[in-house]
């Protein structure tokens, strides 16, 4: 079912009072989003009101060979935009019976008034929904009465024409004495597609940017909760400045690169807003903040059980397969840790923070780069070359995995002031034999076994500090899923030791081997791979 929804149900989880959502035999949607549609071009985010006296236009798309549905919404003399509102896959054979299915059009009570009209709709199964004629959909009702007096049609527009000149004069001196703190805007603004909010907007959302409203704060500025005045959707509104180490090139970076993801595990950017030194960034807010304060329970978190870390694992490769594999350039995260992963209210995984981010087409090589990222998490070829690949991505996420299992920081310092590193810890206890008592010892050993196991050699064959060795996405996919045993990885020996990398000090021939190492990466034995 699509509902067109204009009333703001607790209980059934709506988003705000002005979504569409699709709902698979519940009154609880399986994914929403704000009533609009994406203008075709540039692809920005326009919203449409449901509740008034504008009329809308809705088509419905479903292909039973791929459980791909598509609802797209558009205001009555827009043609049906290419990108739409929702997408998501679910097979319909599994809640609809085998015989005759019909397909129609109804209403339900609200305990407000409400007044909504959508004008035509269309269907379509395994092809395109068939275009809508808007010269054959009704006219929209006129509303009021029709009848008018001589004296109100000669005196109304005198009155409006004196109000409009009256404003016009009044906006024309304020912007005026405004100028100099006016918005910041540049050519390559209008090239992309995530919308852009005023100042104004942003400054009422977050009640002042007060610190009440502070939901962190970083080097690359401060996060505020805010709730858009129009909508009331709740957003988190990252707060930078020019000089921030961020700066301006990497912001350009998140605005194009994010602004064009659609991921249910991605955090999506809703839009920007620039304003003399200062840079905005305003996503959907989520309202369980990041996963490493679960794990390491800080701010009095709760722990995260072992079913909510391997979905948040499992969610942030499916992630990662598309920024790597499935969008229209290659992305390259490089800053993947359990920081920069945030839980929304059902506490699914979304990768967040792409100001590091890099693009480039697909079957081209990525270009050298300074080296960025957080240590611990770097991959040793790119402190090597600079060259960051989907390859480095792959050894950030091992780390995270490790991290996620043993509730472990990656790098950390002992009451001796010397540094822990996570990987060597765990190696440590794989050659002993111990590996699962890796495992964070504060679920009392309330987890699967059989994914503990996947979860701490994968990581580990992630960090394989072969490039070539590590898998890709698309294997750890069928890794995590069953779908595929891990391989063995043979004995290889190497000029350098984990510990060596886990510093991130690069290739050093003086690097001597670590004493609780051996020179070898170890070996996978066999493992079925089964959930």
């Amino acid at each position: 079912m699509v509902e067109l929804d204009t009333y703001k149900n607790a209980e059934l989880q709506d988003i705000n009072d002005n979504h569409i959502g699709i709902n698979i035999n519940s009154a609880i949607s399986l994914q929403s989003n704000i009533s609009g549609f994406y203008e075709d071009g540039g692809g920005a985010f326009r919203s449409l009101t449901l509740n008034g006296n504008k009329g809308t236009q809705l088509w419905v798309d479903y292909d039973e060979g791929t459980t791909q549905i598509n609802v797209t919404l558009a205001p009555i003399h827009v043609g049906k935009p290419s990108r739409p509102l929702l997408s998501t896959t679910y097979d319909l054979s599994t809640v609809l019976s085998n015989s005759t299915s019909y397909i129609g059009f109804s209403s339900v009570a609200t305990p407000i008034n409400t007044r909504q009209y959508v004008m035509g709709w269309s269907f379509g199964l395994n092809k395109p929904a068939p275009p809508l004629d808007v010269s054959k959909l009704p006219k929209l009702p006129i509303l009021g009465p029709k009848a008018q007096s001589k004296l109100l049609e000669i005196v109304l527009p005198i009155a409006t024409a004196t109000l409009i000149l009256s404003i016009g004069t009044l906006v024309i001196l304020v912007v005026r004495r405004r100028m100099k703190h006016s918005e910041v805007r540049e050519d390559w603004e209008g090239e992309f597609g995530p919308h852009r909010f005023s100042y104004k907007d942003l400054f009422h959302a977050t009640r002042g940017f007060k610190n009440k409203s502070l939901l962190g704060e970083g080097g690359f500025g401060k996060v505020y909760k805010g709730v858009l005045p129009l909508s009331n959707v709740e957003v988190a509104v990252k707060r930078m400045s020019h000089e921030s180490r961020q700066g301006m090139k990497e912001f350009v970076t998140e605005v194009v690169s994010i602004g064009r993801l659609w991921h249910r595990n991605l955090v999506q950017l809703l839009g920007y807003c620039r304003r003399k030194g200062e840079l905005f960034l305003v996503y959907n807010y989520m309202p369980n903040g990041s996963l490493d304060k679960y794990l390491y329970c800080e701010d009095h978190k709760a722990i995260l059980n072992w079913d909510q870390r391997f979905r948040v694992i499992r969610g942030i490769a499916t992630g990662l397969l598309y920024l790597h594999e499935k969008w229209e350039k290659i992305v390259i995260h490089r800053d993947i840790k359990a920081s920069n992963v945030l839980l929304d209210g059902e506490m699914n995984g979304r990768l967040g923070d792409f100001g590091l981010a890099r693009l480039y087409g697909h079957g081209t090589d990525p270009q050298t780069t300074h080296m960025v990222g957080t240590k611990g998490y770097l991959a040793p070829e790119l402190l090597r070359t600079g060259k960051a690949s989907p390859q480095t991505d792959v050894f950030a996420f091992g780390m995270f995995l490790l991290e996620v299992a043993c509730g472990q920081r990656p790098v950390k310092k002992n009451e001796d002031g010397n540094e822990f590193f996570l990987v060597d810890w765990v190696l440590e206890h794989w050659n002993n034999g111990l590996l699962i008592k890796t495992v964070d010892s504060r679920l009392q050993g309330d987890y699967n076994i059989d994914e503990a196991y996947i979860v701490l050699k994968l990581g580990l064959l992630s960090l394989h500090p072969l490039a070539s060795s590590r898998p890709r996405m698309r294997e750890v996919m069928q890794y995590l899923d069953g779908d595929m045993p891990l391989p063995e990885l043979k004995p290889t020996q190497l000029n350098l030791t984990i510990v060596a990398l886990m510093k991130n000090n690069g290739l050093n021939s003086s690097v001597v081997s670590y004493p609780q190492m051996s020179s070898s990466f170890c070996t996978i034995s066999g493992l079925s791979g089964g959930r």
